[in-house]
């Protein structure tokens, strides 16, 4: 008898699974006692999550997500243990490729906007991962440095959703080899949790030194207990998802406390953090003339936590950037350019958030280096753009893919870079500046907020732009020199008639140039989508040749923009 019911409750689980609507609730609030044992890798969660039903339908079951390292140990409903299944779930929002899924059936239907509170536990370990990405092709050594999340010993620093699920999460499978699932189910879930808080009080034990704990979420003061073995530690961290990715970090951290920022180092790092503190100092007076300081009060601050892999990808939750300490002073620069635009420049927005971090980038290197070397930096992103534009199309999703609903943070970092870069060229300076400067994040409630922005400045209709770059993805231009026709003047020199076509589906402001013996003339052209457009130039002397972009639009075929004239 006690097999049959086994027998039927499985297999009322499996029907329920059919059906199973695992994006159908949102996770509203975390409270979490989470327990970390550094030398055995160890996690130990307990604790209340409150999920709302934000379906149509009222819902009897539901997904609850963790990394398939981690084990459920127990899940209730008003104080009795609820019916669950657990299952091994194939998806790559974790590091390990899968996760442990408990599919929970309720005891009654929760009705649409009807909130449910359940009290959880799991634990397990977790180490660095890397399977998600050896097994599409990532070389391991490679591998090693993406997905560097893991407890350790003497190192420990553990990311959330998208790179390790160590709380609760229900998304359908995403799988890296198929294009952007990966990043738009990530997305997906940070637009559902935007006003999600998570409360975890952390308690870290072990032999040695006792460590330092950071979270990117506001912070209470560490206490520590000394044991006859060891120590003991805890600390409590409140997260709000709308501004930061739950992350934490365990190690033997020095500070360096500075007006402008704090920097947790490593003892090797010591000089690491001197040079980084000195480029932000640097840096800070230009991210300020370019954008302004947006900041809600002075007493927000860029925190830079050290990470002991010299090749560990950089990564940046809110105002914490997690950075190895050892790069070179360009590294530096750049990175501390990037770090100070999210800090003093908050958006919702990603594209305008992300992008104009990027965008700080190829501004710096033009203010070091020079226009030509911060249009080389941006041509060094054209080609995977490119690739990245071609699945877009090819899933034919223009609406679906746009920059203001793009879940993939490479395609929002590269291609908003080059369209601040291409609003900054048709602009000016000046007008530029004063719009961002102007930019309020709290106002910034409607879609075409940035664009009216720019507009007041620019004096011009922008909507044509918007709705090729920001508001539809139509993928990139392809420029080509139809024919230069010149004649000469009365007064000396020729009047150059320069056609060019646009073969792409998106339209562009473009930098037309004609080459002469010892110098160049330009003129900048709005070319749109599928269409012809013509340019006037005086020159001295008959020009030798002609080309269309200087590099600073991204297109799909660069490889057809010069026209050699033949006098």
């Amino acid at each position: 008898m006690r097999r049959f019911l086994c027998l039927a409750f499985l297999l009322s689980c499996a029907f329920r699974l059919q059906a199973l609507e695992r994006e159908a609730f949102t996770f509203t609030k975390y409270n979490l006692t989470v327990r970390i044992e550094p030398e055995q890798q160890r996690l130990g969660v307990r604790g209340q999550i409150t999920l709302r039903n934000d379906s149509g339908s009222s819902q009897r079951s539901l997904s609850l997500q963790i990394s398939s390292s981690l084990n459920w140990v127990s899940i209730t409903f008003g104080g009795k243990p609820v019916e669950f299944l657990t299952q091994t779930y194939t998806s790559d929002i974790d590091h390990t490729g899968a996760l442990s899924e408990a599919i929970v059936v309720l005891p009654q239907p929760v009705a649409p906007k009807q909130s449910i509170d359940l009290n959880i536990g799991y634990e397990g370990v977790i180490p660095q991962d890397i399977t998600r990405l050896t097994r599409i092709g990532v070389p391991a050594d490679t591998a090693k440095h993406t997905d560097w999340d893991g407890i350790g010993k003497t190192f420990t620093a553990v990311r959330g959703i998208g790179y390790v699920a160590w709380y609760p999460v229900a998304t359908d499978a995403a799988i890296l080899s198929e294009g952007d699932a990966v990043p738009d189910a990530v997305a997906r879930w940070h637009r559902g949790e935007a006003a999600t808080e998570m409360k975890a009080a952390f308690t870290y034990s072990g032999s040695g030194n006792p460590p330092k704990l950071l979270c990117n979420g506001s912070q209470t003061p560490i206490s520590y207990e000394s044991m006859e073995a060891g120590y003991e530690g805890n600390s409590q961290c409140t997260f709000l998802f709308g501004k930061e990715d739950p992350l934490f970090v365990l190690g033997d951290f020095s500070t360096l406390d500075r007006p402008a920022l704090s920097i947790q180092y490593l003892a090797e790092h010591k000089n690491g953090a001197d040079d980084y503190s000195s480029a932000v100092d640097e840096v800070t007076p230009l991210i300020t003339k370019w954008f302004g300081d947006h900041r809600e009060g002075t007493e927000t601050r860029p925190e830079v936590v050290d990470s002991p892999d010299s090749q560990a990808a950089v990564y940046q939750s809110g105002n914490m950037l997690l950075m190895p300490l050892s790069g070179s002073d360009t590294k530096l620069l750049l990175t501390a350019a990037q770090q100070l635009a999210h800090v003093f420049f908050s958006s919702r927005e990603s594209w305008i958030r992300d992008g104009l971090a990027s965008y700080a980038q190829v501004r710096l290197i033009e203010e070091k280096e020079g226009r030509q070397a911060a249009i080389a930096y941006l041509q060094a992103h054209r080609t995977r753009l490119v690739d990245a534009e071609k699945q877009v199309s090819d899933k034919s999703k223009a609406d679906e893919d746009a920059l203001v609903n793009a879940g993939d943070a490479f395609r929002i970092q590269v291609k908003a870079m080059y369209i601040w870069s291409m609003l900054r060229d048709m602009l000016g300076d000046e007008a530029f500046a004063i719009a961002l400067h102007n930019y309020r994040a709290a106002d910034d409630r409607d879609l075409t907020y940035s664009q009216k922005l720019l507009e007041a400045q620019a004096h011009r209709d922008l909507q044509w732009f918007f709705d090729d770059w920001v508001y539809h993805d139509r993928g990139l231009p392809d420029f080509r020199i139809a024919s230069v026709y010149s004649s000469q003047l009365p007064s000396g020199g020729y009047l150059n008639t320069v056609t060019v076509e646009n073969l792409g589906s998106a339209g562009a402001e473009v930098r037309i140039t004609l080459h002469l013996k010892t110098r160049e003339a330009t003129q900048r052209l709005m070319v749109p989508a599928k269409s012809k457009a013509s340019v006037r130039i005086e020159t001295g002397s008959l020009p030798q040749s002609a080309t269309v972009n200087d590099g600073s639009v991204p297109e799909s075929d660069a490889s057809n923009n010069e026209y050699k004239l033949n006098h």
